[in-house]
């Protein structure tokens, strides 16, 4: 396919506005994509309970051979990361859980995640981690911990201080950073008389939760989830942006920024300079709105490009973290879990390939002109020259080698489940 030479006519090119392709392949070699542990077992989990999704969530599809264990789950992940270049870390939620018997989310503990820390460290992977607070008998009419009664409260901030627990003891084990994201379901069908309320108790519940234990950030860093609505919630979120991003500026946590999570016309690639002036670091829930909070699969679309341009020129390779966040039913899961983590990395090497500094040194002239000239030159830059090569040196395979390589995993393993 002369992969080969088509690089180096590829960096030519480049170079020829000041790009060095090398560093630009390192660079986004380098940055970490979090992939989501649910998008194999469509968010059901391991914690041997009845009931699907619930909390104004769903998954959509029925595509055979969705992981049922621990087990098989482990390997999908593995033969989807066979695929994806670059740095990767994996992303779990509390009802991921390894035991052999059930166990009540305030009883969870480090020891039902230890199998997961070895698994991790065998294959250089990093871990980030979510309390669960969506499908549960213990939610009252759809309430975690914004809920009037105190027992229900007290329930779920329990189980969110055992989650916290856990994710520092992860990262202690691992030496490294985890990241563990606070989302709620919370709000209301119809429209509330008091929103005051229930986002006072949200507030309180937040402040026990984080004051219960003291845990270095070296270890652990809180991020606290917006979001605009949800099935069975349409009216009202107690937890809107507003309120995310005022209690993450006042506790000094950090803001989770979900590409879904907002209306239609809003995008979160505009909203990442504005809240980085005020936040040490930020969370990324990416994904792919249809309308609503669809969570479709990523596609290298402007949006996502625009995610990654943005961490890019804005030097927040360290301090932005990048989690994906879509669960498809309808088709491969593998092949889903593969095509939006490649989509992910291709935005991030395109935003590392732009020459920024020229570009921004263009705008502070006020040469308006030669700066859009040159940003819509680069679309067709031999951009796919240089995303080639880079898989064929990562060994995941070049264009669509892999979709075979999965097709032949359903055959041979997804079938059979």
């Amino acid at each position: 396919m002369n992969t080969e030479k088509n690089y180096e006519l590829a960096k030519e090119i480049y170079a020829s506005i000041g790009v060095d392709v090398d560093a630009a392949i390192a660079k986004a070699d380098s940055i970490p994509i979090s992939m989501h542990c649910w998008q194999g077992d469509d968010v059901i989990g391991f914690e041997k309970r009845e009931g699907g999704l619930t909390g104004g969530i769903q998954t959509t599809g029925n595509y055979p051979g969705r992981a049922t264990n621990i087990a098989e789950l482990r390997a999908d992940f593995d033969k989807a990361a066979s695929f994806i270049p670059g740095k990767k870390r994996i992303n779990l939620h509390a009802i991921y859980l390894d035991s052999d018997v059930p166990v009540d989310r305030t009883e969870i503990e480090y020891k039902h995640f230890e199998s997961w820390v070895k698994w991790a460290k065998e294959r250089d992977l990093g871990i980030d981690f979510n309390p669960t607070c969506f499908s549960s008998d213990k939610m009252k009419d759809g309430l975690t911990v914004t809920s009037p009664d105190k027992a229900v409260r007290d329930y779920w901030i329990k189980h969110c201080i055992a989650s916290r627990h856990i994710a520092g003891e992860i990262g202690k084990a691992m030496n490294d950073t985890v990241v563990t994201n606070y989302w709620y379901p919370d709000g209301y069908k119809d429209i509330p008389v008091d929103r005051l309320a229930a986002r006072t108790r949200l507030m309180e519940s937040l402040d026990e939760i984080f004051a219960a234990e003291e845990i270095d950030k070296k270890y652990d860093l809180d991020a606290v989830e917006s979001k605009v609505f949800g099935i069975g919630v349409e009216s009202f979120t107690a937890g809107s942006n507003e309120f995310a991003l005022g209690y993450a500026v006042s506790r000094g946590k950090l803001l989770t920024l979900d590409a879904g999570h907002f209306h239609p016309t809003e995008v979160i690639s505009d909203k990442i300079s504005a809240v980085m002036l005020y936040l040490n670091d930020l969370l990324l829930h990416v994904s792919r709105p249809v309308r609503w909070d669809s969570d479709h699969v990523i596609i290298l679309d402007d949006e996502l490009r625009a995610i990654a341009t943005e961490i890019v020129r804005g030097g927040f390779e360290k301090r932005i973290h990048i989690g994906l966040d879509y669960f498809d039913a309808s088709i491969n899961r593998i092949a889903a879990w593969v095509i939006g983590t490649r989509n992910m990395r291709k935005a991030l090497l395109a935003a590392c390939l732009e020459p920024t500094a020229h570009l921004q040194k263009l705008e502070a002239e006020g040469n308006f002109t030669e700066r859009l000239a040159l940003l819509e030159e680069q679309k067709t830059m031999p951009f796919g020259a240089v995303w080639d090569y880079y898989c064929m040196k990562s060994g995941v395979g070049e264009r669509a080698e892999w979709i075979s390589e999965v097709k032949k995993y359903e055959k041979d393993v997804l079938s059979k489940r």
